[in-house]
């Protein structure tokens, strides 16, 4: 899969254009996105200033030489480059699978354009094969977790190699769920959104505007999408 990521990350980084604000994404096709983009600027001597959604792409950036400023030090953002765990044919998708979905959302929103790189095997016709991530504040989070067991979402923490719980870098928890069995997700993500101390959850839904699809050499536009898209 790692040609593929390159693949959607080399479409990706030829769409970015001179003395823009771009938004980097997280995880390991964003993470070959922000090394590409740091080789053009330099070799073509651009002007380039980026918005990190993670700690991590932000010191990635950072050491290779792009100008990786604070989310409130622009007006807006023009585009934002990120991957996705998992997108459907109506490019709504699952995000958080790095623990980064809470900034992932808010740079999305300040975005006046968002593309998503993607692998081959992260699109399905329908949401629901990867676990939804929902960040949560540590204070009272068990009550959570039990209202998310009695919506038949079969919760779990995430945890790291230690077993201890994983802190995302606001320092919340995270709790994985199933949404397999749940057709209108933007019920889903109402209710989920209307529980006290949930910080945000990793549906993304009408965010995406373009999509990358490595190895399928897709490029998919929400302003072009067909119904009944099928790509696999």
């Amino acid at each position: 899969m790692n040609v593929e990521k390159n693949q959607a990350a080399q479409m990706a980084v030829k769409k970015i254009v001179n003395n823009s604000v771009v938004g980097l994404g997280s995880g390991s096709t964003a993470s070959i996105f922000i090394e590409l983009l740091a080789k053009r600027v330099k070799a073509e001597h651009m002007n380039v200033v980026c918005v990190a959604t993670s700690i991590k792409s932000a010191e990635l950036g950072s050491k290779l030489g792009l100008d990786v400023v604070d989310i409130d030090d622009v007006e807006s953002i023009d585009v934002t480059v990120d991957g996705a765990d998992e997108v459907d044919a109506n490019l709504n998708g699952i995000k958080g699978g790095g623990a980064a979905l809470l900034f992932e959302k808010i740079v999305a929103s300040k975005s006046k354009y968002n593309i998503w790189i993607v692998d081959s095997s992260k699109f399905h016709n329908k949401l629901g094969k990867f676990k939804l991530p929902i960040e949560v504040i540590k204070f009272g989070s068990q009550r959570i977790f039990d209202s998310l067991q009695e919506m038949g979402l079969n919760p779990t923490y995430r945890l790291n190699d230690d077993y201890t719980r994983l802190l995302t870098d606001s320092h919340n928890y995270i709790i994985d769920v199933d949404i397999n069995k749940f057709k209108n997700l933007n019920s889903l993500s109402r209710k989920i959104e209307g529980m006290v101390g949930v910080v945000e959850h990793g549906l993304f839904l009408n965010v995406c505007d373009e999509l990358l699809i490595g190895g399928l050499n897709k490029d998919i536009r929400r302003s072009k999408l067909s119904k009944g898209l099928v790509l696999n």
